[in-house]
């Protein structure tokens, strides 16, 4: 599926870079990226821990937590036939873009809400703060089907403290909150860590519900590939602060590319075999203050050559909407059976 030769962008990611000063260095990371979101798509970005996808995720937003700081490019979204480059907008008009057009539900979600006020003080309080005029009648019956949306109980949800909710729910609550002001595009960080096995189940089915009936564009961040394989229409792989995969999602689970997706994919247990082996990828992530030179991934990759240890890779279309980051991409026969 072709997504990007049918569909507009909603999000343009232009040679963003982000970067966190520490007492060690610099830690550059996101690292030039250029990407495009398209209207009602799911993208999924995966990677391991520290390749910087939950930071490219905040930097979608602007919302980058010191000591971090976009380094250079632009996010320009297209609200309404307009185009707005977030990064030029002052403060104010920052804080009302965000949840009216682009809303996240953050990593530390389970945390989020006030210990001391009920669920519905906290739903009302965001509406009112971008809709002064809305009466606490609308914003009750827009909270109550957005509950319902995400298979809640609102009469009991809505007079309980976050305290007396499960991990489940508080996080269904968490993504009913990131809809309350109809955005268009919605960035899930890690949704379903922290929770058990059934619950991210539910969860996944609460995001399907969302998908089909709203529509909503939806940027999600994890580590775990199943989802992916559960929700996504394409996959960003990242890797040291780059994109270094991006495609249709069966491209990229089953004819991977980059041998940082291969390795990846090989490491995903298969439910339909209990003989075949899992290959864990060798070796550990770059230092993100010291990078080596030429292909971050050349240190653990088994087909490296020289150029790869000289010369970063240039971004290479594989074919339409399949974009990688590899020297050798040409001469490697890379694929992945499927179950």
């Amino acid at each position: 599926m072709a997504i990007a030769a049918q569909r507009e962008p909603v999000i343009v990611v232009r040679n963003l870079s982000v970067e966190y000063l520490t007492p060690r260095g610099v830690v550059k990371a996101v690292r030039n990226v250029n990407l495009e979101v398209f209207k009602g798509e799911t993208l999924f970005i995966v990677g391991e821990s520290g390749s910087g996808k939950s930071t490219l995720g905040f930097a979608l937003l602007n919302l980058v937590p010191q000591p971090g700081y976009v380094k250079e490019g632009e996010v320009v979204y297209r609200v309404d036939g307009k185009e707005v480059n977030l990064m030029k907008l002052p403060p104010d008009e920052q804080r009302k873009f965000r949840w009216k057009h682009a809303s996240m539900v953050f990593q530390a979600a389970l945390n989020s809400l006030n210990p001391v006020l009920r669920v519905w003080d906290q739903l009302y309080d965001t509406i009112k703060a971008h809709d002064r005029n809305v009466s606490r009648e609308e914003a009750y019956e827009k909270v109550r089907n957005l509950l319902s949306l995400v298979r809640l109980d609102a009469d009991r949800v809505l007079r309980a403290y976050p305290h007396q909710l499960s991990g489940g729910m508080r996080q269904r609550v968490m993504i009913a909150m990131a809809l309350l002001l109809d955005p268009h595009i919605v960035i899930l960080d890690e949704p379903t860590t922290a929770l058990d096995l059934l619950t991210q189940k539910n969860i996944i089915e609460v995001l399907k519900n969302i998908k089909s009936k709203l529509h909503t564009t939806m940027i999600f961040i994890t580590h775990d590939l199943s989802l992916a394989a559960e929700l996504a229409d394409r996959v960003a792989v990242m890797y040291a602060g780059r994109i270094v995969e991006l495609g249709d999602v069966y491209e990229i689970f089953y004819r991977p590319k980059h041998p940082y997706t291969y390795a990846l994919m090989k490491t995903v247990p298969k439910l339909t075999s209990v003989d075949e082996e899992l290959y864990p990828i060798p070796g550990s992530p770059p230092d993100m203050v010291n990078m080596p030179p030429g292909c971050k991934f050349h240190p653990r990759c088994p087909y490296s050559a020289d150029v790869c240890k000289q010369v970063e890779p240039l971004d290479e279309w594989v074919a339409s909407g399949h974009l990688v980051a590899c020297h050798l991409w040409k001469e490697l026969k890379l694929e992945v059976r499927a179950p």
